[in-house]
């Protein structure tokens, strides 16, 4: 999937918080008073790389918290996806998490999607639950409008953590893919 662009970190990480602003505001003041302001992605890296590991754990927890907030809604989630894993998993999807999109991935704004024409004549199939507050369809959209051979699905009753019928198109879109291989 694309890179995701500044706007898009700040939507899940911030926008995100207008459907929860109490979980938002627990997930912000998780992070030292001076950082609250500023990037909360890289503050919550340095506090995941913290010597002390009270602190380490602590942020794991905010962070997961905060993930879990922002598929709560989902009629086909599960609550606590996030943060219902051993201590070490929290830590290390936190950490991934935090270095990757604080470091924006560590490419040129919007280049996946600007050279996403180069990937003519490569057949994609994009598989996007219409109701995933955290990577709106809009970014889906926009990826498959600029790739040629790619496909969007759109599964009505998923969001980010799938459903059945997520699930079903996947294997639709594998089925296809190994049909072309013959």
């Amino acid at each position: 999937m694309e890179r995701p662009r500044r706007y898009e970190i700040d939507w899940l990480y911030r926008g995100v918080g207008r459907f929860f602003p109490e979980q938002w505001q627990r997930f912000r003041e998780s992070v030292p008073e001076a950082e609250r302001d500023g990037d909360l992605l890289a503050a919550y890296a340095r506090l995941t790389s913290d010597p002390d590991p009270a602190v380490r754990a602590q942020a794991a927890r905010d962070w997961t918290a905060w993930e879990d907030a922002v598929i709560s809604l989902e009629t086909n989630g599960h609550p606590n996806a996030y943060s219902n894993r051993p201590p070490d998993a929290l830590l290390a999807l936190t950490r991934i998490c935090s270095h990757y999109f604080a470091n924006g991935a560590w490419l040129e704004e919007g280049v996946l999607l600007r050279d996403a024409h180069r990937l003519a004549g490569i057949p994609g199939v994009l598989i996007h639950g219409r109701f995933d507050l955290g990577a709106p369809l809009q970014y889906a959209w926009e990826l498959a409008q600029a790739w040629p051979d790619a496909r969007l699905v759109v599964v009505d009753d998923s969001g980010h953590t799938g459903s059945t019928t997520m699930n079903t198109e996947i294997l639709t879109a594998l089925d296809g893919f190994a049909d072309r291989q013959g």
